[in-house]
C-alpha cells in the first residue's frame, strides 16, 4: 500500500473525496483517512452508525475516521499486526506532527503541504511539520482565488526555518462562491457529482493524481479521460 501525505491546517476532506474517486475509476481500491483533529468526514461522508473510531465505504472508497494509527484499521478489519492493509493507496489527511508521526507519513511517496493564504492556515499548518527532524519534499496545494507572487513569497518567508525542500511544481486550486456552492451541493446529496466543478478545479484534480499515479504509468490522457467518465455518471 502506497502511502500519499496531505499535510497542512486547511480543511482537505472534499478534494481528498474527489481524487479519491479519481484513483478509484482507475482500477485502484483507495483508503483515505481523516487523521486530522476536525474530523471533518465524520460529518460530511454518509454513515449509517457512526462510533467513535469507524471505516465507511463511499463511491467504492473507504473512508477511517478515529482511528489513531494503522495497527488500529488493521485490528477494525482483523488483520495481524503489521499485516498489508487491502488498499492500493491510501490518502492521508494530516494536520498535526502527532498524526504525522503515528501513521508513519514520512513514507509516503508523495508529500503535500495543503493551505490557503490566511495567516492561521499558514502558521497552524506549517506547525504539523514542526517536529520533523529530517528534511522533507513538499509539493505545494494552493487555495487561492488571485494566486499572487506575493502570497507564495509570504509562504517562503515563514516556512525558512523548517525542514522543507519545496518542490518546484505546485498545484493551484480556484477558491470562489461558485466553486464552493458546487461542493456544498454535493455534500447536500451524498454525491461526488463532477459536473459543477469548474475545468480549472478539475484540471488541478488531474493534476494531483498525475503526481500520484506516474510510478503506474497512468498519464495525464487517461487520468482526463476518467474525469471525464465520472462526469458521465461512472
Amino acid at each position: 500500500m502506497k502511502k500519499v501525505a496531505f499535510i497542512g491546517a486547511y480543511d482537505k476532506t472534499d478534494f481528498l473525496l474527489y481524487l479519491g474517486k479519481i484513483i478509484t475509476v482507475l482500477g485502484k481500491r483507495v483508503l483515505i483517512i481523516d487523521a486530522s483533529i476536525t474530523q471533518k468526514a465524520k460529518y460530511v461522508v454518509p454513515v449509517i452508525h457512526p462510533t467513535a473510531s469507524y471505516l465507511t465505504e463511499y463511491e467504492q472508497m473507504d473512508v477511517a475516521v478515529g482511528f489513531n494509527d494503522l495497527d488500529e484499521i488493521r485490528g477494525y478489519l482483523g488483520l495481524a499486526s503489521e499485516e498489508e492493509l487491502p488498499y492500493d493507496y491510501c490518502l492521508l489527511d494530516i494536520d498535526s506532527f502527532k498524526s504525522y508521526s503515528d501513521y508513519n507519513a514520512g513514507e509516503a511517496i508523495k508529500k503535500y503541504f495543503v493551505t490557503s493564504f490566511d495567516v492561521y492556515s499558514l502558521k497552524k499548518g506549517l506547525e504539523a511539520i514542526s517536529g520533523i527532524t529530517e528534511k522533507i519534499p513538499l509539493t505545494k496545494v494552493l487555495f487561492s482565488k488571485n494566486f499572487l507572487r506575493e502570497e507564495d513569497e509570504y509562504l517562503e518567508f515563514l516556512s525558512m526555518n523548517y525542514n522543507i525542500e519545496w518542490e518546484k511544481e505546485h498545484i493551484d486550486f480556484p477558491f470562489d462562491t461558485g466553486e464552493q456552492n458546487a461542493i456544498i451541493e454535493n455534500q447536500r446529496t451524498a454525491k461526488l457529482n463532477f459536473k459543477n466543478l469548474s475545468s480549472t478545479y478539475k484540471a488541478a484534480l488531474q493534476q494531483l493524481a498525475e503526481g500520484i499515479l506516474e510510478q503506474e504509468g497512468i498519464g495525464g490522457g487517461e487520468i482526463g479521460r476518467t474525469i471525464r467518465k465520472i462526469e458521465k455518471g461512472a
